[in-house]
């Protein structure tokens, strides 16, 4: 049953909900597995050259810290793979959301250097990878819905991706 795994512009707008539709329009025409294998990539790479003065900076009074930035792509994910795996297993149950700005407190972010913070990411997304590589065409077309919205599978793949993506160029932009 090895899948065929799709491309980003294949999503349809009708997979997600609009407030994903940015984390999509990151991604350029990419196949799946493989958005999730370079934006790891692109990741970790760009952790290691974090200056280690910038890793509690904060761009402007209430935002979140570099590290807290890196702990929200984390938890994010991992959220996001637990309702692909419901999804894919058929689970009709609607998932409620969960709200970013109530984990980040209590994420002890502050208090984990970078290489914690590196293995946690990598442990992270070695298990979505290894996820998705088990999914099927059909898996991957399958959805649920959280609070009331609609969400695929195989969207769910690539908002991870593209909330890394979307993370990362705000990191470059304002942190950095």
């Amino acid at each position: 049953m090895k899948n065929q795994m799709m491309h980003s512009r294949e999503l349809l707008e009708t997979e997600y909900h609009t407030r994903y539709s940015n984390y999509i329009l990151a991604l350029d025409e990419t196949e799946l597995l493989e958005a999730l294998k370079n934006t790891e990539a692109e990741l970790l790479a760009f952790i290691v050259d974090i200056p280690e003065d910038r890793w509690m900076y904060r761009y402007a009074e209430g935002k979140w810290t570099v590290a807290e930035v890196l702990q929200h792509i984390i938890d994010t994910e991992r959220i996001m793979a637990y309702r692909a795996l419901r999804f894919a297993r058929n689970d009709k149950t609607d998932i409620p959301g969960f709200e970013q700005d109530d984990y980040v407190p209590y994420s002890g972010a502050n208090n984990r250097n970078r290489n914690e913070i590196m293995v946690d990411f990598k442990a992270a997304r070695l298990n979505s990878v290894s996820l998705f590589h088990t999914f099927t065409n059909e898996m991957l077309m399958r959805s649920g819905t959280v609070s009331g919205n609609k969400l695929s599978v195989r969207a769910i793949g690539f908002i991870i991706s593209g909330h890394l993506k979307h993370h990362l160029r705000i990191l470059k932009e304002r942190y950095i």
